[in-house]
């Protein structure tokens, strides 16, 4: 996915981040585990966000829901999940992607992906974003 001559997927795998959001002209790398940046994102500089491309190693459902609450304008993944994949179409929001899975899996490979998981039942991006906040919460109070 080229954007002005800027090739975000070949940053993404050549910088070996997790995200590349090109909007406004600039290019911003995202390097934070699972959804923290994108949260993170959208409540301090919701504009990095607001008709940005992005391009992402991993998209499930949680992470879709930050974009289209953020107000992406298209999406890239290496792997995105069939939820992930509905949200964006509910939005009108083009994705390319090289594979498409039932649902993201935890790191350690043992069940689903915590925010995958507590997004499940939840209809739409706006319905995510008390699951992601309370799940952020809950990691910070967790001791590294």
């Amino acid at each position: 996915m080229k954007h002005v001559g800027i090739d975000i997927v070949g940053m993404l795998h050549r910088e070996g981040c997790s995200c590349v959001i090109f909007n406004h002209g600039e290019v911003t790398l995202c390097r934070e585990r699972g959804v923290a940046d994108l949260y993170r994102i959208l409540n301090t500089d919701p504009a990095l966000l607001s008709g940005a491309t992005v391009a992402d190693k991993v998209i499930g459902k949680g992470a879709a829901a930050l974009m289209v609450v953020g107000g992406v304008s298209s999406v890239y993944a290496d792997v995105i999940s069939l939820p992930a994949l509905e949200l964006f179409e509910a939005a009108g929001i083009p994705v390319e992607y090289a594979e498409l899975v039932p649902g993201i899996i935890n790191r350690s490979g043992t069940g689903p992906c915590p925010v995958e998981a507590l997004c499940r039942d939840c209809h739409t991006a706006a319905e995510c974003i008390p699951e992601i906040e309370k799940f952020i919460r809950e990691q910070r109070r967790v001791p590294s």
